[in-house]
């Protein structure tokens, strides 16, 4: 009974912060929902009201249930949602369905026969997610670009607008031929002669334990986003904004849904499967069934250097067991790698800490001064994901028991902030979201060398400097603290 009654307070309180959220929420003015391609920005403020999120919270019946630590680890092991496998070894033939066959793909080397680019960033998905394991961080960062321009008659009227370089604001950094190479405008042989002076390099983000993260609920993001103390009496204006993107792989013919954003630095997925279509695209230039039409190069034809003509009516090789958002052809990805990316990235442990550090007596006192002068208000250290049997995705995924009930610690929120870095650039979330980021999510932060989401910050100290606008009363905490304080708080990042 008490379980039934904490059940009831828990879904009405849950409701009632739903409501309070929706405010905050951006909401829709256009009739077409906001493409989740990544190389296409929109210049909708809002897709709340015509691209809806679903409700994901399930009764716990007939038992209410604690729930459990992720397991984590830097060990290229499974978390239980596929079988571990064995190893593969040169020339072997993968075990479809296991980690390591899985792992295979995801570190395969793209050649251009393959389809790979004409423009791309990398040949395989390892080459950004790599330190220390497959599935982790990189040094290899992407660039952006675009331009301010003044919005006159639109509604609301006035405010600037960013509007992509051409072809999209993804400037792919190779090409499989010099005359097709991108690179930020004004490129004058090309007739580019327009500057594109909104700029900005984007780190590779870490991909383990993401499975954990497409876990989590979307009331449990709102509930985050609503806790949050926007206070302009006490000079705390702390207020993470959700954004709901579409989930890629719902059927066509249903009406779109959406889901609130989580994964990039724009928020502009929600679900690694539409992340996985994205990335083969855009990071590596091989066309999908979520992504069948070829990028160009800075708006350019590149049909000429195409080794693997754009082919929207190419196939899947196995058309017998539809997987979701399935239409039966695959452009370059008869074999469907992108479902094995996504089925990777669900089945990898959460980061690491590093115990012997945590165990210091200096990184515990970090950790108390991390609280107390408000970081934990945006990097928030524990988050519990949805129960199994969650319908989540816009219906295309059922949370599996190694996913669900979960605590993970990724002492991030997954809502966009302003924080005085934002790069003008906007992908997905509308021109709100203009000078806003995704609050890095710090599990695995001593892992990296480049800090912030641009790369620019080269020590904790540096990347702390720089936190303003939303969290200026935070920084200014940290500046108030003794250099001993500061260094202990340094040294539980260093645990992280």
């Amino acid at each position: 009974m008490n379980c039934l009654k904490t059940l009831i307070i828990g879904m009405v309180v849950l409701l009632f912060l739903a409501a309070t959220v929706s405010n905050r929420i951006v909401s829709s003015q256009s009739t077409k929902p906001p493409t989740g391609q990544a190389n296409v920005a929109t210049n909708d403020d809002s897709v709340q009201e015509n691209c809806p999120i679903d409700d994901e919270v399930i009764a716990c019946w007939p038992r209410c249930f604690e729930p459990t630590e992720a397991p984590t680890g830097f060990d290229n092991k499974t978390n239980d949602f596929i079988p571990q496998g064995d190893r593969i070894e040169a020339c072997a033939t993968p075990t479809p369905g296991t980690f390591e066959a899985d792992k295979f793909i995801f570190s395969k080397v793209d050649e251009i026969e393959d389809g790979l680019g004409p423009v791309y960033n990398a040949q395989s998905c390892r080459e950004c997610h790599q330190n220390p394991v497959t599935g982790a961080i990189s040094q290899i960062t992407e660039l952006r670009a675009g331009h301010i321009i003044e919005r006159l008659c639109r509604t609301p009227c006035g405010g600037p607008v960013f509007v992509d370089a051409p072809g999209g604001s993804l400037i792919q950094h190779r090409a499989v031929d010099p005359k097709i190479q991108e690179r930020v405008p004004p490129l004058f042989s090309a007739g580019l002669s327009r500057p594109e002076p909104v700029n900005a390099t984007r780190t590779s983000l870490n991909t383990l334990g993401d499975g954990f993260v497409e876990a989590i609920a979307n009331d449990t993001l709102l509930w985050i986003a609503a806790s949050q103390p926007d206070d302009e009496a006490s000079g705390h204006l702390v207020h993470g904004q959700p954004i709901n993107v579409p989930i890629e792989e719902a059927s066509p013919k249903s009406d779109v849904r959406c889901r609130v954003g989580r994964f990039g630095h724009k928020d502009q997925h929600a679900s690694l499967l539409s992340f996985s279509g994205d990335a083969y695209l855009n990071e590596i230039g091989i066309t999908n069934r979520l992504f069948l039409t070829e990028n160009t190069s800075l708006g350019r034809p590149v049909n000429d250097f195409d080794a693997v003509p754009n082919d929207e009516t190419i196939k899947c090789d196995d058309t017998s067991n539809p997987p979701p958002g399935q239409n039966d052809f695959c452009g370059e990805d008869p074999e469907r790698d992108i479902d094995t990316f996504a089925e990777f990235m669900r089945a990898t442990k959460a980061p690491a800490r590093d115990m012997d550090i945590a165990a210091t007596e200096d990184a515990q006192k970090g950790e108390e001064f991390f609280n107390k002068i408000g970081c934990a208000v945006c990097h928030v250290p524990s988050i519990t994901t949805a129960l199994p049997g969650t319908v989540i995705n816009a219906g295309t995924f059922v949370v599996p028991d190694a996913l669900g009930n979960k605590i993970i610690h990724p002492f991030g929120d997954f809502l966009m902030h302003d924080i005085g870095t934002g790069d003008g650039i906007v992908q997905n979330g509308g021109q709100t979201t203009r000078l806003k980021v995704r609050t890095a999510p710090l599990w695995g932060v001593r892992t990296r060398t480049l800090l912030m989401h641009d790369g620019l910050s080269l020590t904790f100290m540096d990347a702390i400097e720089r936190h303003a606008v939303e969290a200026e009363i935070v920084r200014q905490n940290f500046e108030g603290l003794s250099p001993d304080e500061q260094r202990q708080l340094i040294i539980f990042l260093e645990s992280l």
